[in-house]
């Protein structure tokens, strides 16, 4: 694969010339993902997994994260997640009441680019599983 795409990397802090590769050369140890798409930062080393199950199979999941900025954004969906798969709220609402909360226009979880970034959108879905919390409550 040779296929070179400009998407932000967090490590580099700025766009790089991302490498299309595979999941033998991501993870070598893991057979079951060699078949799958990755873009990387040979500058950096780090890596962005894509949209495999879709039509546009080599789509970036999002902006290549470093190490740091991928375990924080397990922690945001690990309580972002469970509202939505719950039908406590709509997956479509809840991301606007995040955006909302973050004073931006359209939340993307992959699309976190710094520490500050991701201790925010962690704020602010805590907020708002307050808030559906106090509503379950007052009901």
């Amino acid at each position: 694969m040779s296929e070179t795409r400009a998407i932000y990397c967090c490590g580099c802090e700025a766009d790089v010339s991302a490498r299309l590769t595979s999941g033998k050369e991501i993870y070598p140890h893991r057979r079951d993902l060699y078949s799958l798409p990755f873009w990387k930062c040979d500058t950096c080393g780090n890596f962005v997994g894509c949209h495999h199950k879709t039509d546009d199979r080599t789509k970036p999941l999002g902006v290549i994260p470093t190490p740091a900025i991928k375990e924080a954004r397990k922690h945001i969906h690990a309580i972002l997640d469970p509202i939505w798969k719950s039908k406590r709220m709509r997956r479509g609402d809840l991301y606007r009441a995040v955006a909302a909360r973050l004073g931006i226009e359209e939340y993307h979880t992959a699309e976190i680019r710094t520490l500050d970034e991701a201790r925010a959108a962690y704020r602010a879905v805590q907020a708002v599983e307050s808030a559906l919390q106090e509503r379950r409550v007052a009901s």
